[in-house]
Order: structure tokens, then C-alpha cells, then sequence
């Protein structure tokens, strides 16, 4: 089975360089993984203020978005 960069797929894979890229996303990205409790709760949260998909047409579904985060290493 193929990677993206490490990643499952290449939805995935996108969507967690758009966010880990782009700056104000990224900001925005580590104050809600820092308000949230879990993982879980802040891809929610974030995904719901996201567009629908990335400008490459990756969709901003809430398992890449959780993937994205996790790749993050943010400390809380």
C-alpha cells in the first residue's frame, strides 16, 4: 500500500500541509488543539471553521484534519 509522505493518503497528506504551511491556519490550528481536551474535540472544532475543501481540492473531512493535528507534535 502506498504513503503520502507518511501519510495514509494523499487527502491526508494535503490537508495536513495546508494546515502545518499556511500560516494563519496553522495559528489558528494550535489555539484550538490547545483549548480542546482531546485530539478529537479540536478536528471538530477546527473543521467547522474550515472551508470544504483545500485549494488543491482536498476535502477538510475530520480524519484528515485529526491526522493533521496529531502531525503537529503541539505541546499543550
Amino acid at each position: 500500500m502506498a504513503t503520502y509522505q507518511g501519510h495514509k493518503n494523499w487527502n491526508q497528506w494535503n490537508v495536513a500541509l495546508w494546515i502545518s504551511n499556511d500560516e494563519p491556519l496553522y495559528r489558528e490550528a494550535v489555539r484550538v488543539y490547545r483549548m480542546c481536551s482531546t485530539v478529537d474535540g479540536a478536528a471538530r472544532l477546527l473543521q467547522a471553521y474550515l472551508p470544504e475543501r483545500t485549494p488543491d481540492g482536498a476535502r477538510y473531512s475530520i480524519a484528515a484534519v485529526r491526522a493533521a493535528l496529531v502531525g503537529l507534535e503541539i505541546e499543550r
